[in-house]
């Protein structure tokens, strides 16, 4: 585990670690995921899933469902997105994985600097943090598990429309994704919100 990873921050409650993967594609759903580790958790591949290699991500994910006290995924859909706006769209993902966590958590680690309580369910104590994915390794894991459940999904859409290459750009706004949205469309699995500058029309 990255030497700097910590395992808490709030060692005598029961913590969980949330985030999301898929907040810039242009297509597909963002994914969410909470995970509560065990205080003596370690595994030497464990670091913000950025920074791993897809093997090493592939290789944890098992390891973090099977030691983990609990974990949850969740998915909140490009019409999902259209509505709420990115941001908020990657809130309710990470406040939908929390609820089904059970044992329910009585604190919570957000990697980033946005969240919003939700009082009704018990849930209002938490922390951002800034890298927070880099940072403890609770967040981290949860980025490890919404990372390879959203890669696994895009390869899956990929097949319904293969001519976007969402098995390699995983929805992302690479030139060939681009180019295939400016020759065929857009798709329902298309974030409509999103607009990226190389398909504005031109002013000349």
């Amino acid at each position: 585990m990255k030497p700097n990873l910590k395992p808490y921050l709030k060692k005598e409650r029961l913590e969980a670690g949330c985030d999301e993967a898929g907040r810039g594609p242009l297509a597909g759903p963002v994914f969410a995921a909470a995970v509560i580790l065990p205080p003596d958790f370690f595994h030497p591949l464990l670091n913000d899933s950025k920074q791993m290699t897809e093997k090493a991500r592939e290789e944890l994910r098992p390891i973090i469902e099977r030691e983990a006290v609990a974990w949850a995924v969740e998915e909140v859909s490009a019409e999902e997105i259209d509505k709420l706006n990115i941001l908020w769209a990657s809130v309710t993902g990470m406040q939908r994985a929390v609820l089904r966590l059970d044992p329910a958590p009585a604190f919570l680690l957000v990697d980033g600097n946005k969240f919003r309580p939700f009082d009704r369910y018990g849930f209002n104590d938490y922390q951002t943090v800034v890298h927070g994915d880099a940072t403890y390794a609770s967040i981290a894991a949860a980025s490890v598990l919404a990372k390879t459940y959203r890669d696994d999904f895009m390869r899956k859409i990929a097949a319904e429309y293969p001519q976007y290459g969402w098995d390699r750009n995983m929805g992302y706004p690479t030139p060939e994704h681009i180019e295939a949205i400016r020759r065929y469309g857009y798709t329902p699995w298309h974030r409509r919100s999103f607009h990226v500058k190389e398909l504005e029309p031109s002013l000349f």
